[in-house]
């Protein structure tokens, strides 16, 4: 495992130094562990853990390139690893987007057009009280998904996508309906819409605060008392 390692390490600071740029082919095999000093087991072993991470792209019969290294693509594996949490780690996950799905939302008021807001808008009313759990998951993370894009940060919006994917968000939503909370959610949509619309990038930040700490306060109840 030391060795594979090295050979990460080794890929990682010709990357880093820009002897590999993002969609460059990689040298073949027996020349690149040559170079590199490293058997060609290692090699091949940390190939294969650096496309699990994104940063590689194994192509059979035409070989190894460096991907586009985009935020999205390097952060895909945070939300499987929100996924597979189901113990208070999770709240640890949320406590994170409380932070951070704040500034996203205030960023968006001040870069937000007014026709994405109407079509925002109009994207909230295609579900009610009485849609399923599955619908209102699907609006939900989208929803959240374009307010995270119009803040106009690439790496945030990965972030914000990846801290609560939809197997989390779904287990959320039913747990909202159950209790007849869909109204207040609803409405707190709402109120950072609207707040979005008018410009006003603190009150924003505000509802969005009380948003995502009303629904970890609900998740926290739920885990710690299921």
């Amino acid at each position: 495992m030391a060795v594979t390692d090295e050979a990460i390490e080794r890929i990682k600071e010709m990357i880093v130094s820009g002897s590999l740029r993002p969609g460059d082919r990689l040298p073949r095999e027996a020349d690149l562990a040559a170079q590199l000093g490293l058997s060609r087991n290692s090699l091949r072993e940390a190939v294969r853990a650096l496309s699990l991470m994104r940063v590689l792209d194994v192509r059979q019969g035409d070989g190894t390139y460096v991907t586009s290294l985009e935020p999205n693509l390097l952060l895909d594996a945070l939300s499987f690893v929100v996924e597979v949490h189901h113990d208070t780690t999770v709240l640890e996950f949320f406590e994170v987007r409380r932070l951070l799905e704040p500034h996203a939302v205030a960023m968006a008021a001040l870069r937000m057009t007014d026709e994405q807001v109407e079509e925002l808008r109009a994207h909230l009313d295609r579900v009610g009280a009485d849609s399923s759990a599955d619908d209102l998951v699907a609006n939900d993370l989208e929803f959240h998904r374009r307010i995270a894009e119009a803040s106009g940060n690439s790496v945030l919006c990965s972030l914000l996508e990846n801290l609560s994917g939809p197997t989390m968000r779904g287990r959320i939503w039913r747990g909202l309906t159950q209790e007849g909370a869909w109204g207040r959610t609803h409405a707190e949509h709402q109120a950072i819409l609207d707040a979005i619309a008018d410009r006003q990038p603190d009150v924003a930040r505000g509802w969005a605060t009380v948003h995502v700490a009303g629904v970890e306060q609900w998740l926290r109840r739920s885990l710690l008392d299921p």
